[in-house]
């Protein structure tokens, strides 16, 4: 039995039908089966990992994981030849072997017993989809920001997750920040009093992109890249970060793209469930020329079911909330908070304490381990995605939307009510 197969999964399943063998027979374990003095866990400790999509982001989350030291990455599936191959020899050099695999198809890696979870970094359009095959092939996973192309998707995965038992965290990291954490624990702790206004600023998105087909480069299994998606030339922005972003059939723009992220802490900040506006308005740019045709720009206005307005607008990138008795604004970057001092305060023990992640990909780990919710679960994740693309409606209709929290649906607007779902490309289906 070499190291690589020794996992978690594998070691469970082997137990029973070892035992005797092992009260009749001696065996051998390696020092670095066991543990290594750096502190490695052991190989029946160590967490395998896929790694579908291996592009930028893809890429540099590999390397976050890689730098953990309770998982072994041992796959990379991508439609370009040329990144997983580049992917996979990341993986060997790391561990000083040759026991990393490469797939075009990401259904053979998922079909593989021995990897325990998946790291899910595709274009937007491939998000819902692969991490749907990953649930029912009983993978835990990281699935990158945004969520789906559409609210149905989502709901179809959040489903399946359930239906499962997989462990999914978000690609929000910004949970695994200790001052956005801190902000989110001021709000729920009442520092600010009654929550009276939540506002969302998040980056413009981009127009442009060349409409001119050129030939797909010879690496590119360029049909695998579409998916789900409908067919479309190819074009030298379609499939680029910062490209495909744009481009409607495959993303919604920054609107989820960029978005998520100051959305997901307004979901995570309030202390309330119904984390959904109810009524949502607003205006938008959407670009009538070039390939990007994702909404560049937007100002949306809303209401939640307790009659709180709610604001989102591009330009920046921060999440406030208004209380009765203070205010406090959080990005990435920065945490203000009106009075000042509850920046530095400390919160006592009868105060609300969200979960303590400092590395997003670790926490993955660990709850995989104790088998309960990452950091960024797979209800925050629709609630916040729902907002997006309820912004998105709201823009391309033109019409205030109304929506039913407790059924999931959009009321009285037929045409709105389509938009909640998109169709597949043949065979892809959830």
């Amino acid at each position: 039995m070499n190291e690589q197969s020794l996992t978690r999964r594998g070691l469970l399943r082997r137990t029973a039908a070892g035992a005797a063998a092992a009260a009749a027979a001696p065996y051998v374990i390696t020092s670095n089966a066991l543990g290594a003095k750096d502190g490695t866990p052991p190989a029946s400790e160590r967490i395998l990992m896929g790694h579908i999509g291996v592009g930028g982001r893809g890429g540099g989350l590999l390397g976050g994981f890689l730098g953990l030291k309770d998982c072994r990455c041992v796959a990379a599936a991508d439609p370009f030849t040329s990144r997983r191959d580049r992917a996979v020899a990341r993986m060997n050099k790391r561990y000083g072997g040759t026991g990393a695999k490469a797939y075009a198809d990401f259904r053979d890696l998922l079909a593989r017993d021995d990897i325990d979870g998946v790291v899910v970094a595709t274009p937007d359009h491939w998000h819902v989809p692969i991490a749907f095959y990953a649930a029912k092939a009983g993978k835990d996973m990281y699935v990158e920001k945004p969520l789906g192309l559409c609210m149905q998707w989502n709901f179809e995965l959040r489903k399946a997750i359930r239906r499962y038992g997989c462990v999914f965290q978000y690609g929000t990291q910004q949970r695994s920040s200790g001052h956005l954490r801190h902000a989110c624990e001021l709000v729920h702790s009442g520092y600010i009093g009654e929550v009276k206004a939540i506002e969302v600023v998040a980056p413009g998105g981009r127009s442009g992109g060349s409409t001119t087909p050129i030939p797909v480069p010879a690496d590119l299994d360029y049909d695998m890249w579409l998916g789900p998606a409908p067919v479309s030339p190819y074009t030298k922005d379609r499939c680029t970060s910062g490209g495909s972003w744009f481009v409607y059939d495959n993303a919604i723009g920054f609107l989820g793209g960029w978005g998520a992220h100051p959305l997901d802490i307004a979901v995570w900040g309030w202390p309330d469930n119904l984390s959904v506006p109810v009524e949502i308005e607003g205006t938008g740019n959407i670009p009538t020329k070039g390939l990007f045709d994702t909404v560049t720009s937007w100002s949306i206005t809303g209401k939640y079911a307790n009659g709180m307005p709610f604001k989102f607008r591009h330009g920046g990138d921060l999440t406030t909330f208004i209380g009765t008795e203070g205010k406090v604004a959080v990005s990435r970057g920065s945490l203000r908070t009106d009075p000042a001092s509850l920046k530095t305060k400390k919160l006592g023990p009868n105060d609300v304490h969200l979960i303590r992640s400092g590395n997003h990909g670790q926490n993955l780990l660990d709850s995989m381990k104790r088998r309960c919710d990452a950091v960024s679960n797979i209800d925050d994740a629709v609630q916040s995605d729902t907002i997006s693309h309820l912004a998105d409606v709201a823009i391309r209709t033109g019409r205030k939307i109304t929506w039913d929290w407790k059924h999931e649906k959009i009321v009285g607007d037929d045409q709105a009510s389509r938009m909640m779902n998109r169709a597949m490309r043949s065979p892809w289906r959830l």
